[in-house]
């Protein structure tokens, strides 16, 4: 579900305080596009929406949700929008983002109260 070793290179790449940025960003614009495609999903973003999710899922190891972006973004790219499940891809996010939140401090390292999505992690 989760590939500490990628959350761990990074750390080191971008250095423990931007590393809590990197982590507030992704989880604030994530929870964004979540929502947006839980509540109201439009066929003619899906593609968009997806690819991004995809691309930052990968940046934080979050394999999972990545692999099930990829499945959607490749449907919408074939006109196939339609055929998309969107409820696998909120729930692995959703299961992602707690294990990843419950698991950081004894995986890799604390995140400085950053706050994301009106609580503080």
């Amino acid at each position: 579900m989760i590939d500490w070793t990628r959350i761990k290179t990074l750390r080191e790449e971008v250095g423990a305080d931007s590393f809590d940025e990197v982590v507030t960003l992704f989880l604030e614009e994530a929870e964004t596009v979540i929502n947006h495609l839980a509540s109201s999903p439009d066929p003619t973003t899906l593609e968009e929406e997806l690819h991004f999710l995809k691309g930052s899922a990968l940046t934080l190891g979050f394999h999972e949700l990545s692999d099930l972006c990829q499945i959607g973004e490749t449907l919408a790219a074939n006109g196939q929008a339609d055929q998309i499940r969107l409820d696998p891809i909120l729930a692995i996010y959703q299961a992602s983002k707690i294990r990843f939140l419950a698991d950081l401090p004894s995986r890799c390292c604390h995140i400085n109260g950053a706050k994301v999505a009106g609580s503080l992690i």
